[in-house]
């Protein structure tokens, strides 16, 4: 697991992750709503949380931060 130090405080990487996973999660939100996308969409919220977890997941995979 990753820690990076931001000015003296040490952050694990699982933070860092979750805070990219949030900016990316909210530009695809207001892209899907201009699209007009959750008009098809049984439970939004329900649908927001997947695809957060989606992404978290994705970008942990990418960054390479559980490989043992």
């Amino acid at each position: 697991m990753i820690e990076t130090s931001f000015h003296g405080v040490y952050l694990p990487g699982l933070m860092l992750l979750n805070g990219g996973a949030l900016a990316c999660s909210w530009a695809l939100r207001r892209l899907l709503a201009l699209a007009g996308f959750y008009r098809w969409v049984w439970h939004p919220a329900l649908f927001d949380l997947a695809v957060y977890v989606l992404l978290l997941f994705a970008l942990a995979r990418f960054t390479g931060a559980f490989t043992t």
